[in-house]
């Protein structure tokens, strides 16, 4: 029997106090199971970055939130950084770009691990091999400006693993790369998910890119969660036209559909 990680129940955010603003989420209720691949699907402005933040703690102060979200297998909340781990969108925004990347990496693991920084680098220099930088000891002193869009996707992968959490958040981190670097990337999440036993929200607006490793899947639109179940159910037997929408849009449905693994039972 598969443990729920995170419930979140009928939960409504809108940005700034004015109740005439429209709400980035409307009643959602979602279970997030430990040890899957959940994808989340949706065009831009649906609500799935707004779902991410809210889940990681990081929602803006005087954002209006109403429902709750409960971590049923936890006796505290999750830490952002330490327990939860996340990789924004633009890896140029989320690396600091005076400060040199191995510093960066380390600094997530001597500060939530307790460790000095002997021990926070020799943790960053088996990331940066973990995640195939080249040359990772001269790596470590170079700075995210003297690698590649893909490369510094990568670096910001390590970074938010560094303090070994174990859920991992992926805020459209393939969207700014080409298509044969956004498949490298979710090769590498996939990878590193399961050699470390993480669970892990995928946020995408392309379904043919979940498609191929996520266990479930959940559409938004306007807000609104619209569709959700077993990447394979979904994908053979939308229930929705909207999901049935996405699906002709960006699956080549004369050929068998591209599947995770098998939902944890």
């Amino acid at each position: 029997m598969s443990n729920v990680l995170c419930t979140i129940r009928q939960l409504s955010i809108t940005y700034g106090k004015d109740a005439t603003q429209p709400a980035a989420l409307r009643d959602v209720s979602l279970d997030l199971i430990e040890g899957e691949r959940l994808a989340i699907i949706g065009e831009s402005g649906s609500g799935k970055s707004t779902l991410a933040r809210a889940i990681a703690g990081l929602l803006p102060e005087g954002t209006s939130v109403r429902g709750k979200i409960d971590w049923p297998s936890r006796s505290e909340l999750p830490r952002p950084g330490r327990d939860i781990g996340f990789v924004f969108q633009d890896p140029t925004a989320s690396l600091n770009p005076v400060l040199p990347i191995g510093e960066q990496i380390a600094e997530g693991a001597r500060r939530h691990l307790g460790i000095g920084w002997k021990e926070a680098y020799e943790i960053a220099l088996d990331l940066l091999h973990r995640v195939r930088i080249p040359h990772p000891e001269k790596a470590l002193k170079a700075y995210p400006h003297q690698f590649s869009g893909g490369q510094r996707q990568r670096i910001a992968i390590a970074a938010a693993i560094s303090a070994r959490p174990s859920f991992l958040i992926a805020d459209e981190a393939t969207s700014a790369l080409d298509m044969v670097v956004q498949a490298e990337i979710v090769s590498l999440l996939d990878e590193l998910v399961r050699e470390n036993g993480m669970t892990m929200l995928f946020i995408t607006h392309d379904l043919a890119l979940a498609s191929g490793f996520a266990d479930r899947v959940a559409i938004f639109k306007g807000g609104h969660l619209v569709e959700q179940g077993p990447i394979r159910t979904v994908l053979a037997a939308p229930q929705t036209a909207y999901a049935r929408s996405l699906i002709a849009n960006h699956l080549d449905l004369s050929s068998p559909p591209l599947v995770g693994r098998d939902t944890p039972q």
